[in-house]
């Protein structure tokens, strides 16, 4: 209520200027009329006199009101154009020697520099709705209340509807409320009306006039998947096949020798040698090839990570500690537990360990049997060298085993399944020890040194805590 009587009790801005016009030449139209009146004239040339002081002075007080009027109502015309989005009208009279036309200049300006970023926005959303649209991934957006306000093809596509019949409606009615709650990244299988198949989900949410809006992006999985399989199979079939007519093709060869010894009969007695010796080299393939199967069968049953706490330094030790080489030894590092099996760890660090001491072997002409520590003897390589060492690096506890021995002479077929360039390797060892890792939550990586010889062994665990 006071706020309204003061409004009303308010002077305009014009009518101030009109006054204040009034009052400049008040000084003066007093001093005229007082000449005029007090002068020898008659009274019709005192009325006469007193109009041509009075009426310039009202029509001067009229001018001034509308030449400072006129501009301000320009410039907020031009101001409420550009509240509407109207960027395309530009006031006259900018001029950059007087107050008022540098307010119009930059008026002009403010308009042009809105009108490109305008365009800008313009231009980026059309280009981020034409991606949405092309990309195969099906994209949902719905506001607060859960009403679908934005769909794309791929979406109309999953759904088998057109977005004239999806827009509006509720999550619940589409069949997509479920995605909306719980985890926001997740797989699934699901029967959408137009396929069925395995499903990636992504759930994020973003601000739209203030509101919070929820986006769904829904990812088909199973040509991928299919394709990974069948590459998988690709792979497995073509391991096996190697490895089973390695075992077959001698097999068959000394059989059918060994069946036209027999069929000679008389010979018998002479080729007892040549039978003897067929019949071990058939009994080694067939163990190197029961060997193969069961390398095989340890990758596929490999049994979930039994969790628990531990120090990892007591752990290192202990594991170093079943290592009879004075090669390898263990260096500083933090205070620190992990949570992890300790066990199928051990299987890991053992099978790196002893990659890294016969690497040193290598390097060092020594056989791997002399790395061996026997009581009471001097060692013969004193400058073989295995570290193990472990710190904290990103939120992630990291495990290093560096030795200088000859290094990877390549790292594409590290974790091919039985690839091996051991001459009695059964190329499983390290893709063992990496679904281990993994399995854990981690990460296996092995890559030369930068400086020297050798190669270095990268474990790394979820950090749990120190110790």
């Amino acid at each position: 209520m006071n706020d309204q009587k003061h409004r009303q009790k308010s002077i305009s801005f014009e009518r101030k200027v009109f006054l204040l016009a009034l009052g400049a030449g008040l000084p003066g139209g007093l001093l005229a009329m007082g000449l005029v009146w007090t002068g020898d004239f008659s009274l019709e040339g005192r009325w006469i006199a007193s109009l041509l002081v009075l009426l310039p002075w009202l029509g001067l007080a009229f001018t001034v009101r509308e030449k400072v009027r006129f501009p301000l109502r320009t410039i907020s015309n031009l101001l409420a154009g550009i509240r509407e989005g109207d960027f395309s009208t530009r006031a006259r009279g900018a001029r950059r020697d007087d107050a008022l036309g540098e307010v119009i200049a930059e008026v002009n300006l403010l308009g042009n520099t809105l009108r490109e970023q305008r365009l800008e926005a313009v231009e980026a959303s059309a280009l981020v709705r034409t991606i949405i649209e092309e990309i195969e991934l099906a994209v949902f957006a719905f506001d607060d209340e859960l009403l679908l306000r934005l769909v794309n093809r791929s979406g109309e596509q999953l759904l088998a509807r057109p977005s004239v019949q999806l827009l509006g409606r509720r999550a619940l009615d589409l069949g997509l409320d479920v995605y909306l709650q719980g985890e926001p990244n997740r797989t699934i299988e699901h029967a959408f009306p137009a396929r069925v198949g395995r499903w990636g989900i992504r759930r994020t949410q973003f601000r739209q006039d203030g509101v919070i809006h929820h986006l769904i992006v829904i990812t088909d999985l199973s040509r991928t998947l299919r394709e990974e399989e069948r590459l998988a199979w690709q792979r497995l079939v073509r391991v096996l096949s190697h490895e089973i007519n390695n075992s077959l093709s001698p097999i068959i060869s000394i059989s059918g020798s060994l069946d036209r010894l027999i069929k000679r009969g008389d010979a018998l007695g002479e080729a007892r040698e040549g039978l003897t010796g067929g019949l071990e080299v058939i009994s080694k393939r067939a163990e190197s090839l029961g060997r193969f199967m069961d390398s095989y069968a340890r990758l596929a049953r490999l049994p979930a990570p039994v969790l628990k706490m531990f120090h990892l330094e007591t752990w290192l030790q202990q594991v170093v500690a079943l290592e009879s080489s004075e090669w390898v030894r263990l260096e500083g590092g933090p205070d620190v537990s992990v949570r992890a099996d300790p066990d199928q760890l051990e299987q890991v660090l053992i099978n790196l360990l002893h990659n890294a001491m016969e690497s040193v072997a290598v390097r060092l002409a020594e056989p791997v049997a002399n790395v061996a520590k026997t009581p009471g003897a001097p060692l013969k390589n004193e400058e073989g060298d295995v570290a193990i060492a472990w710190g904290e690096v990103e939120g992630k506890v990291r495990i290093t085993v560096t030795d200088n021995g000859v290094g990877l002479a390549g790292t594409s077929n590290l974790f091919v399944p039985f690839f091996t360039t051991k001459p009695k390797g059964s190329g499983i060892g390290l893709v063992l020890c990496r679904q281990i890792v993994e399995a854990h939550g981690g990460d296996l990586a092995l890559r030369n040194r930068a400086a020297g010889s050798g190669c270095v062994a990268i474990i790394e665990l979820p950090a749990s805590g120190t110790g």
